[in-house]
């Protein structure tokens, strides 16, 4: 349980204020169908998470338990610094309108967004964490889900709203802690 609260928070946070969020509110506003929106947010997500979950489960494997825990540390602390730069779409992202259907072209656009994203490699640093891969993929989509429904609802209405710099921050705060205490190698969060 702990992996998938600790992921779910952790892409939750995180998300907020990212391109693909970005990309939410600018696919919400151009097809105004928020339905197929949201289900091509899951499908990329799960597909996206999913393989970076794989990654993250080998690396686990393929490293001795030492160098694992500084990889993962390490990682951790970097995700903290990364958390901290803020996030602006790519306008390739949200290209091809037409092509494809709202459907069709969220699951492109996200799933292409999260490629090399904050949550990709977030979910690749705690599949390596967490033995439970399927509990980390659930708890990243989850979050990502947490954040982008709304972003589809009601889009300009939370930007306005919410500072996304202190959301970042407490982010940043998350994974450094969650870095430090790999590093220490605290089993256990909770």
């Amino acid at each position: 349980m702990e992996a998938f609260l600790v992921s779910t928070g952790v892409v939750a946070l995180g998300e907020m204020g990212d391109k693909t969020q970005l990309l939410a509110i600018v696919l919400a506003a151009a097809f105004r169908k928020p339905i197929p929106i949201i289900l091509g947010i899951l499908v990329a997500t799960l597909v996206n998470h999913a393989a970076a979950g794989a990654v993250g489960g080998w690396v686990a494997q393929a490293m001795g338990p030492n160098i694992l825990r500084w990889v993962i540390g390490v990682s951790f602390l970097a995700m903290a610094g990364w958390m901290l730069i803020p996030d602006k779409i790519d306008d390739d992202a949200a290209g091809g309108k037409q092509r494809f259907g709202v459907f069709g072209t969220t699951v492109v656009a996200f799933f292409l967004a999260e490629m090399g994203d904050k949550t990709q490699i977030a979910t690749v640093a705690l599949a390596a964490r967490y033995t439970d891969i399927v509990q980390v993929v659930l708890g990243t989509t989850f979050g990502m889900m947490l954040a982008n429904v709304p972003a589809v609802f009601l889009g300009d209405k939370i930007a306005k709203k919410v500072s996304m710099k202190l959301v970042h921050g407490i982010a940043a705060v998350i994974f450094a802690i969650l870095g430090v205490l790999t590093l220490l190698n605290v089993g256990k969060l909770f």
